[in-house]
This record gives structure tokens, sequence and C-alpha cells, in this order.
């Protein structure tokens, strides 16, 4: 555990330059200024460190353009042969890893700009609204296409979820109502999915309930969604449901399960070993050095867990029959009424709060981002989703996020409020190219 995690919250407030001083940068000068990303180098390990623990550690722009200032002089410098990317505590000492991102900073901006011009109907909207979703994607596209002599390592201790959800949730005897949160909610998963390894604990609990608030899994997720086992990938992306660590193990989604008593130790031992990794360029010896890594892990790793009893495998067969090789939710839909079981009854019960327009174009994007080339090609496809629900003044988007977090009635009042109302034309449109506002990456293009 690094000391920053073991600090209050008013403490760290007090010593955060320090950290910073640790940083490779050569210019700290020009960093965006925000105290909530801590990054810290410890032997040759690179360390960034979520510190907004009063927001769950969600990401906001000033974060977000931190990130994007400090990653690339991370993977500049070659002496490093780990990346570590951890939250801070809560005041309460509870774990988090982080929450998400601004929608309602998305929001507000989206609305006053439809209230300044009723007219921008099509046009797309300039300002938060694009850049938000335009820099975080960057920054996903960073992390995705990290160098393999120096992987990533997200340790998943506490909250990694999307936007959506107002039920409570329990976290080690930490609860907390979604809906005081929400309006941070979008970006987290993006942060580490990606990364080589992802450490989940008894504390972690992983969700992308995005289709709760008119949206849809973004942040690099259609590359990933269609690529789990079987339903699973349209099951978690369609209904939003909270997984637990054996989930994640018995869905490959995390790679190695710690306890969170070991997390502090698993840390240094990993700062003593690659003290003694010298990088001489050689492939053979990039490949020893990542598998002293994966040595680390499964050192700390426990079989505490047993992934064949979790939920996801439990419901294995239901979750298949409903929801795989299907090619519009109406099908599922179907399926589900036909289960009989409980599984089938519960599930519908959650699709039903959900946006149809949401269900339907997450549907399509995932049968779509299962024949993408790359991360990339995911990530332009999604920007333009993003801006099709930001760009239009009566999108479920912006309905979702009044109903939740602006009057907080929690009854949205969709458009279309059903999925047989939901044309393929409306669906498609989402698709459509920007232009010159498409989001441009290395190897991109659709």
């Amino acid at each position: 555990m690094t000391i920053m995690n073991r600090l209050t919250a008013k403490q760290s407030r007090h010593c955060r330059h320090l950290f910073h001083k640790r940083a490779p940068s050569s210019s700290q000068a020009s960093m965006p200024h925000t105290l909530d990303v801590l990054p810290s180098r410890r032997g040759n390990v690179g360390i960034i460190t979520l510190n907004r623990p009063n927001a769950l550690n969600a990401l906001n722009m000033e974060m977000i353009r931190a990130l994007n200032h400090t990653l690339p002089q991370f993977r500049a410098d070659t002496s490093l042969r780990a990346l570590l990317v951890e939250g801070c505590m809560t005041k309460r000492g509870k774990p988090v890893f982080c929450a998400g991102g601004d929608v309602k900073a998305v929001y507000m901006a989206g609305k006053e700009a439809f209230q300044r011009d009723d007219s921008l109907g099509d046009t797309p909207l300039a300002g938060i609204p694009a850049d938000f979703f335009r820099e975080e994607y960057i920054m996903n596209h960073m992390i995705a296409t990290w160098p393999d002599s120096c992987p990533q390592i997200s340790i998943w201790d506490g909250i990694v979820m999307g936007g959506g959800g107002i039920e409570k949730i329990s976290i080690s005897r930490f609860t907390v109502r979604l809906i005081d949160f929400l309006k941070f909610v979008v970006m987290k998963v993006g942060l580490s999915i990606h990364g080589k390894f992802r450490v989940a604990t008894e504390n972690t609990l992983f969700a992308m309930p995005e289709t709760a608030i008119g949206l849809f899994p973004d942040v690099g997720s259609m590359y990933w969604l269609p690529r789990l086992q079987g339903g699973i990938g349209n099951y978690i992306g369609l209904t939003g449901t909270r997984l637990k660590a054996d989930d994640l193990i018995y869905s490959g989604i995390a790679t190695h399960y710690i306890p969170s008593e070991n997390v502090s130790a698993f840390k240094g031992n990993l700062v003593e070993i690659s003290k003694g990794i010298h990088n001489d360029g050689n492939d053979e010896v990039k490949k020893s050095e990542v598998s002293q890594l994966e040595d680390i892990l499964t050192k700390y790793s426990s079989q505490d867990i047993d992934p064949s009893q979790s939920f996801l495998a439990k419901n294995r067969t239901s979750i298949d029959s409903a929801f795989c090789n299907v090619n519009q939710v109406e099908d599922i839909v179907l399926n589900l009424e036909q289960d009989g079981g409980e599984f089938g009854s519960k599930t519908l019960t959650q699709m039903r709060k959900m946006s149809p327009t949401s269900m339907k174009v997450t549907l399509e994007a995932i049968k779509r981002g299962n024949s993408l080339r790359d991360v990339a090609s995911s990530l332009v496809m999604e920007y333009r989703l993003s801006q099709g629900f930001m760009q239009r003044p009566n999108s479920d988007f912006y309905e979702g996020i009044r109903a939740l977090l602006v009057d907080k009635d929690n009854s949205p009042r969709w458009n279309p409020t059903s999925l047989e109302q939901v044309s393929n034309e409306l669906v498609l449109s989402f698709f459509n190219s920007l232009g010159d506002n498409d989001l441009s990456l290395p190897s991109s293009k659709l």
C-alpha cells in the first residue's frame, strides 16, 4: 500500500506535491493542474494513484488531461518495468478503484448549448460533449497500446464501474447509494480493462450499466465484450449486472485474484523485483521480464474463491440460451420469457428499466465490434455513438441524467418508450461517420 493510501483526505492534501516531484517528468510545470492524479515512481515501477476520495476516485476532465500528460512520459521512460494503476482510500478507510467520469458536466454543457440555439439539431456539438469523450478515448487507446516491455497492472480493490444504477451496493461493510456518485460516472473501466494484468480482490465490484442512463458501454468495451465466451458479453453490456471477483475470474475480465490484505506486500515485492530487471532490448529478455512479473502475481494470488461457483457460472446455461447468437434485443426478451426461472424473471425486470434505444444501439455495436481488428477501431465507432447521443436534444442520455441526477425522480421517460418503437433506421444513424469530426487514432479506419 502506498503512503497516500494510508493518509486521510486532509493529510493527503498537504503532501501531494511530494509525489508529483517523483514523477518522471522534465516538464513538470506544464502538467495540467490537478491534485487528484498522483504520478510517482518506486524502483522501476511507474505508479498512478487516483486521489479523489470524496468522489470515489471518479475521473473528471482535469484528471483525464493530467493522465494524457503523464502517461506519455511514463511510456517514454525505457527504464520502467511496470505501470501500476491504483486508487486511494475513501475518508472512511475503504478501498475504491474508480467510480467513473463526470457525465453530469457533459449533460449540463449539452443542455446549455441547446438552450442557446435550439436549432442545432444534428449539428456536431463543440466543447465538453465532444472533448470529454475524445480525450477520454485517446487515453484509453494509449493504455490499450502500452508496450509489452512495461505491462500495466491495475489493482481493482473496490468499485470499478460505468454509468447507471440506483440501488444500494455493499462493499466490505461500506454501503453507498449509487445515486450519490452517479454525477461523476462514465469512465473507469477504460483506465484499466485494456492493460495486461487486472487484479481483483474481495472488495471488487464491477459493472457496465450505461444503458440505465441512456448511453452505452464505451471506452473500448465494444472490442472486449464480444470476445467474452458465449452470451456473457451481451448479458453484461445490456443488463449492467454487477460482478464480483469470482465472476471476473470466471469470465476472464480479471486476470488474478489477490486478497486485499496481500496487496501491500505484492506491491512492495513488485517494486523490489523491478529494481533488478534491466532491459537490453533483447526480445527474449523482455519475455523473461514479463514472466517474472507474472510469477509475483501468481505468488500473491489466492485460491480462496471458486469461479465455478460464481453467479455467471451458475447461470451460464440460462445466459447463453437467452443472450448468445441473437440478432435483436426482442429475441433476448422472448428467450427470457421462455426461461421460466428466477434468472429470466429478474433479468427481464432489470432490462425493462433500461433505455430501449441504448440497448438496441449496444447490441448492434457489440455485433460490429466482434469483427473489428483492434481497440482503436472500436473507439472510433464508440466516439460516433457518443456524439449520436450528445447531439440529439431529446436523446435518452439527457433524459437518463435528468431522471437520476437532476430531478432525481428515478423515472426516466425513454423516447421511444419500447423496443418495438426503436426503428432500425434510428439505430443505424448512430453509426454514421462524423466526417472531419471523427476520432483519429493510429490503425483506426473503419
